[in-house]
């Protein structure tokens, strides 16, 4: 019984590990492409885009030296309360997605408000890797 519950513990334990993402710095977002990935960093630049209503949020530099471009469609941005390019603008945020490529320079697309989580700026989980 005691090794039932010790084996048990373990499967448990290995789903939950396999199923979150990993916390990678900015600059090795291009090493990830393509993986479920939680990168946390300040926002440098942001913009929206008026003829496509889509927000771009610059993480880690400001445009065109960013290190991670931030995409939220702009069927995706009724979802957010506010303005995402005002509201995140010089704010350490964690997000969370699939590193994708856009024209050379790793990308987030950004479907739902709950993968972008703004941080305390001394906050243990910047730049930390899991």
């Amino acid at each position: 019984m005691k090794h039932l519950l010790i084996i048990s513990a373990v499967i448990v334990l290995s789903i939950f590990k396999a199923s979150g993402q990993n916390t990678v710095p900015a600059e090795d977002a291009a090493k990830n492409m393509g993986k479920k990935v939680r990168i946390c960093e300040r926002v440098y630049d942001a913009k929206l885009e008026s003829g496509s209503n889509t927000t771009l949020l610059y993480l880690g530099g400001d445009y065109p030296n960013q290190l991670l471009i931030i995409m939220i469609k702009g069927r995706d941005r009724d979802k957010f309360k506010g303005q995402p390019e005002i509201d995140f603008k010089g704010k350490d945020i964690c997000v969370k997605g699939v590193v994708t490529d856009d024209n050379g320079k790793p990308e987030i697309v950004v479907t739902n408000p709950k993968q972008i989580e703004t941080i305390m700026i001394d906050s243990p989980v910047k730049g930390s890797v899991n």
